[in-house]
């Protein structure tokens, strides 16, 4: 738990500092691979309870694997497949196309073309994940 709570400091403080003061598309992009590895943490971790809990034989060794196997155990609770979810488009952004626009100035935004369109990634929307992110956190408080 404590490398997870690590990994959301780092990015809460990529979020509301570094992106305030440079306002740069790099600054999202590191956000969003932060904010993956902190999903990956959570997914091994709950992997492993649910190991030890005898509800998972063996824990797969393939990221994709492990991913639908939490979307199993998981299928009842909205906050977690949310943030799962969230975690897969993540996870395509550096393979996918995409377009730094307004660096530097106020309204900073990361356009990313994913299945034929165009995602706006700004502030507001790295706020709406955040707080996707911020029930998925303490929900895995309470679980873990």
């Amino acid at each position: 738990m404590d490398k997870i709570i690590q990994e959301k400091i780092s990015a809460d403080h990529l979020l509301y500092v570094s992106l305030k003061y440079t306002k740069t598309g790099d600054v999202i992009l590191n956000l969003l691979k932060r904010w993956t590895s902190m999903i990956e943490e959570v997914i091994s971790s709950l992997l492993n309870k649910a190991k030890k809990d005898k509800k998972l034989p063996v824990i797969p060794p393939a990221p994709k694997m492990k991913v639908i196997e939490i979307k199993k155990l998981y299928k009842k609770d909205p906050d977690i497949i949310k943030a799962i979810e969230l975690y897969e488009f993540f996870k395509k952004i550096p393979s996918l196309e995409y377009l730094k626009e307004n660096e530097f100035r106020k309204n900073i935004t990361l356009k990313v073309k994913d299945g034929g369109q165009w995602i706006d990634i700004n502030l507001d929307k790295l706020k709406e994940y955040a707080t996707i992110l911020e029930r998925f956190i303490s929900k895995i408080k309470q679980i873990l």
